[in-house]
């Protein structure tokens, strides 16, 4: 949301501007790092107590940000705030997996997956007219509002979903009013510290032993890298090569916004569709793999639309044709991670929030390293030349989707672990 404010961020901090991007590197790497603790932690003490926990300390750590004296202060506490604003991504897939039969859940997944995706898209809009008529100090202000309403919300209305915490407390309470020893189907008997333990490594466990998992999470840091680079570039892109205003330029991150909401009303719907029509081919045995299908038309639309932005960019071309394109990648973006965060949920479904987590973690960290050196590339070799190393990585790693719906079965079944 403080992209747009880079350069006054810069000017009041007395600090270079690919400094200031050091804060957005912070977030996003503890965004991906979070997880790894949040995630396996709800498995272990239920979804809501870790929500309320995080949205509470995201939420006060918003008020110490806006009176940052310094750069090292604002740093600092946008890392913290990414790890704890990081519960939603590391939990949020395992919520819905708790309450949505696998036939239902892509396209609930796609809204869902509207808020990750939209806030780095819309919160720049919005930062724009705040940085301009405000300041960029208010950027932080408005998120603590935000953050407390949200946060005071879910006191009232959140909800506990993971089934084995919702157990426990019901054989607690039979036990108070009834007397006696009461167990439930799956309760897990191994002492506290062991549980601890086996939950905590076991996003790591799943990242580095499962090749689908491991393959698919470094396509989306590919990704999650190319967006987050251009987004940190778009007040250079815009503003210095265009002669845009901070409002105009927080206009364009709509490209991308505008492709997430017509993939998540017109396609994500369709994975359920092809989804439900193979597992009715395949005599209603449903399959991870039957996610990936509409994975390929995204992997097909990233590729295209990096190296169309990219030339489009290098040779000034007009602004509509060059936010088209991010359009169209908002599109490939959608289809991409919600056919693979579904693949993950399908393929680990006990324990989904931990598969997520550890997609997450080295996306993160990816994306959230590599807008540090996406700049010096820029100005090395330009935009042109520069956004065509991402396009061809993600055209490298295209044909994954496709690869993994014929082979996925047989590595699942090759690389199966004991979680």
């Amino acid at each position: 949301m403080f992209t747009p404010g880079i350069n006054q961020i810069a000017e009041d901090l007395k600090t270079p501007q690919n400094t200031v991007v050091g804060a957005t590197t912070g977030f996003v790497v503890f965004l991906g790092i979070g997880p790894m603790i949040l995630a396996p932690l709800s498995e272990t003490f239920g979804r809501r107590r870790l929500y309320l926990i995080c949205f509470s300390m995201f939420t006060l750590l918003h008020i110490p940000t806006a009176l940052s004296p310094n750069v090292a202060t604002l740093i600092t506490l946008r890392t913290f705030s990414g790890f704890f604003g990081s519960v939603g991504i590391g939990n949020g897939g395992g919520s819905i997996s708790d309450m949505f039969d696998p036939h239902e859940r892509a396209g609930i997944f796609g809204w869902y997956l509207l808020g990750p995706l939209l806030g780095p898209t819309l919160g720049p809009l919005f930062g724009g007219f705040i940085v301009q008529y405000l300041g960029w100090r208010w950027v932080f202000w408005v998120l603590t509002i935000i953050s407390a309403f949200n946060t005071i919300m879910g006191f009232f209305f959140l909800k506990e979903t993971y089934a084995p915490v919702i157990l426990e407390a019901r054989r607690e309470k039979y036990e108070k009013s009834k007397g006696g020893r009461f167990r439930f189907a799956g309760e897990d008997d191994r002492p506290f510290r062991t549980k601890m333990a086996i939950s905590l490594l076991r996003p790591i466990k799943i990242l580095f032993t499962q090749p689908i998992v491991f393959i698919m999470a470094t396509y989306q840091a590919i990704i999650f890298g190319t967006i987050y680079s251009l987004y940190t570039n778009f007040e250079d892109i815009w503003g210095g090569g265009y002669g845009f205003d901070t409002n105009h330029v927080g206009l364009m991150y709509l490209g991308p916004g505008i492709g997430f909401l017509i993939a998540v009303w017109f396609l994500v719907p369709r994975i359920d569709t092809v989804y439900n029509r193979l597992t009715e081919s395949n005599n209603g045995e449903e399959k991870p793999e039957f996610r990936l299908p509409l994975a390929n038309v995204g992997a097909v639309l990233v590729p295209i639309s990096i190296f169309w932005f990219a030339w489009t960019i290098e040779y000034h071309v007009h602004w509509f044709p060059t936010i088209l394109s991010t359009v169209f990648f908002g599109l490939g973006q959608v289809l991409i991670f919600n056919t693979v965060q579904n693949y993950y949920i399908d393929s680990f479904s006990k324990y989904a929030a931990s598969a997520i987590a550890a997609g997450a973690v080295f996306r993160s960290l990816i994306g959230g390293i590599i807008p540090l050196f996406a700049p010096g590339l820029f100005k090395q070799v330009g935009y042109g030349w520069g956004l065509s190393v991402f396009g061809f990585l993600s055209l490298a790693l295209a044909p994954s989707p496709l690869l993994f719906y014929y082979f996925g079965e047989r590595l699942r079944t090759r690389f199966a672990i004991d979680l």
